[in-house]
């Protein structure tokens, strides 16, 4: 994959299943495997977000490094952002948003999934741990996911807290392709491409890149076993 779909920067790769969801192109057959299947068991599985540009996680960032959107920490509680460094902010947005360019949605093989069955038309998704969690909307699926998800080669990249981006629940991985696309993504390229945007805080972002390179994009999971 060349450097503009690695970064987000070209959707080349990605099929669109509609107006604003799309996954990479050859993840499309596998994923429908796996809804077929899902759907057997009484789920009703959704993408809630799949393929995201570069400028869209760039407006993200920026957003909330200017206090337009709202930054979590890792118990789910609100950050002050007058409270924090320029280091301390950073951080605090990498723990559950990917810094642009390094998003795994870039490459159209990760997806944040949902069981759209399991919601009343009054209810809307939330994207929050306690809905994949025992009791929440989405736990049933999430179980059934982790048994049988990498039959059809997909797995959970952030299983857990390693330290760096927070358990994500939600977020679905295809590995024959993601795994080839972290090894084709190297920090050089990042720089690449963020010494020419205008992202918040860049000065301290590329000082401070190989920290982040190593602690919040490749710190993931490899517990694939398909």
């Amino acid at each position: 994959m060349n450097i503009e779909s690695l970064t987000g920067q070209s959707d080349q790769h990605i099929h669109w299943l509609s107006a604003n969801t799309g996954i990479h192109q050859h993840v499309i057959e596998p994923w429908q495997k796996l809804c077929a299947a899902a759907e057997k068991q009484g789920f009703e599985l959704t993408i809630a977000s799949g393929f995201r540009s570069f400028d869209r996680q760039l407006a993200i960032w920026n957003k909330k490094c200017l206090g337009q959107l709202d930054i979590k920490d890792i118990d789910n509680k609100l950050v002050d952002l007058n409270r924090l460094s320029d280091d301390e902010i950073i951080e605090a947005i990498l723990t559950f948003s990917a810094l642009p360019g390094a998003s795994r949605h870039h490459w159209g093989t990760d997806v944040d999934f949902y069981d759209k069955s399991a919601l009343t038309a009054e209810q809307s998704i939330q994207l929050e741990p306690w809905e994949y969690q025992k009791n929440g909307p989405f736990f049933a699926l999430t179980q059934w996911l982790n048994q049988h998800a990498p039959s059809f080669g997909f797995y959970f990249p952030y299983d857990k807290y390693r330290g760096g981006i927070a358990a994500e629940p939600w977020h679905l991985s295809y590995y024959p392709i993601a795994e080839n696309c972290q090894k084709q993504f190297t920090q050089e390229k990042l720089y690449q491409c963020l010494q020419s945007s205008d992202i918040q805080l860049k000065a301290k972002i590329l000082t401070k890149l190989t920290v982040i390179y190593n602690q919040y994009i490749t710190n993931i999971g490899h517990n694939y076993h398909g």
